[in-house]
């Protein structure tokens, strides 16, 4: 008889432990999210994020665009990323038809979006791209993710039977950082996670097809 109490002395142990480690990383979470708030106007002053290398081609049956994202990474968007908070990307691509008149035709629109997401536990980044076939790139470096989330290619604008050889038309592209969504005990923080928003202007590019 005297072993049993022992036996739930121990399990009760046992649990307290793992609450009070629970906690403590809970603790930190919050104590390491209130360190980047503390600091985080000043992400406003260099969101910079610019568009580059912006490409149009074409396949037999579609065009298609490539670009580049440049300075989406800010310092506080790394320190959100490596502290576990999925940061998702959203991407803006419309086509349209100049024909010299006040209202433009659109014949193509494409919106998508790439989250990457970090692993405390096993020291990996996964990169969630659905608008590209294929499992989700798994990386430990945070380098390679960067690029998964930043280097956009062989996205379809339109279908070469919806263009006309010879006539004008305008690409536009945009890029911006969706609201970062917080675990249930830090949403009280979400108004100031605004400040890591990025937000690339419309990049036009007019062409001849």
């Amino acid at each position: 008889m005297r072993g049993k109490p022992a036996r739930l002395s121990c399990i009760k142990i046992k649990i307290g432990q793992q609450s009070m480690i629970r906690m403590i990383h809970i603790l930190l979470c919050v104590v390491s999210l209130m360190c980047l708030l503390i600091s985080a106007p000043a992400a406003r002053a260099d969101d910079n994020a610019v568009l580059k290398n912006i490409r149009l081609a074409n396949t037999r049956d579609d065009l298609i665009a490539y670009f580049e994202v440049d300075g989406a990474f800010t310092s506080k968007i790394n320190q959100a990323v490596l502290n576990g908070i999925p940061t998702t990307f959203s991407f803006y691509i419309y086509l349209y038809h100049d024909q010299e008149t006040w209202f433009d035709t659109k014949i193509g629109d494409v919106e998508f979006k790439s989250t990457v997401q970090y692993n405390t536990l096993k020291k990996e980044f996964t990169v969630y791209r659905p608008w590209k076939p294929g499992k989700p790139v798994v990386t430990k470096s945070f380098n390679e993710a960067k690029l998964l989330m930043t280097r956009i290619n062989n996205v379809r604008v339109a279908r070469i039977s919806d263009v006309i050889k010879g006539e004008k038309y305008q690409i536009r592209i945009k890029a911006e950082l969706d609201k970062v969504t917080l675990p249930l005990y830090l949403h009280y923080v979400l108004f100031f996670v605004s400040y890591w928003d990025f937000e690339t202007d419309w990049y036009l590019i007019n062409f001849i097809y």
